[in-house]
């Protein structure tokens, strides 16, 4: 029993895309398996920065929230997110970890940008705590590489951009 599952391909090799779990890649392949006596037709996506390489089956490429980098429109309200004024909810820290985790995971770059503005702290405010940092950095880093792709600069020039935007 040999089924052939095909499925329209969005994305072609050299595309830069968004995993939500993992951030910007790059897909480097488009391929055929056979796994389980089923052919499949599988996106391969390379993270450089985590030197890690993720297949995905065409089939599941929607569900799992594989996407183009955001558009014009989609950028220009992170951004103005950023600038925006922080609003940090009355709740224990636990929570509030857990769901800007969330909206990491989202690939939402709006979402991510709601989490960075939240978390910003500048030199002249009191320190964050190390988890604060560790989910401040991670949003931080997804939102400055998709915006380094969208703008073809450095994912250090994106990453200065934005934190300019957030000193202002």
């Amino acid at each position: 029993m040999n089924k052939k599952i095909t499925v329209k391909n969005p994305f072609c090799s050299g595309d830069y895309v968004v995993y939500p779990a993992h951030g910007v890649g790059k897909v480097s392949d488009i391929s055929k398996q056979t796994v389980a006596g089923s052919e499949l037709e599988l996106i391969v996506v390379n993270f450089a920065k985590d030197k890690m390489t993720l297949r995905i089956p065409m089939a599941k490429a929607e569900t799992t929230g594989l996407r183009r980098i955001s558009g014009a429109d989609t950028m220009t309200e992170a951004l103005t997110t950023l600038k925006g004024k922080a609003r940090v909810k009355k709740v224990m820290w636990s929570r509030r970890a857990q769901e800007y985790e969330n909206k990491i995971n989202s690939g939402s770059p709006v979402a991510i940008a709601e989490v960075i503005r939240d978390l910003y702290r500048s030199e002249n405010l009191a320190e964050q705590s190390y988890s604060e940092r560790q989910i401040y950095e991670q949003a931080l880093d997804r939102l400055a590489n998709e915006y380094a792709v969208f703008e073809n600069i450095t994912a250090d020039a994106a990453t200065q951009k934005l934190l300019d935007l957030l000193a202002k």
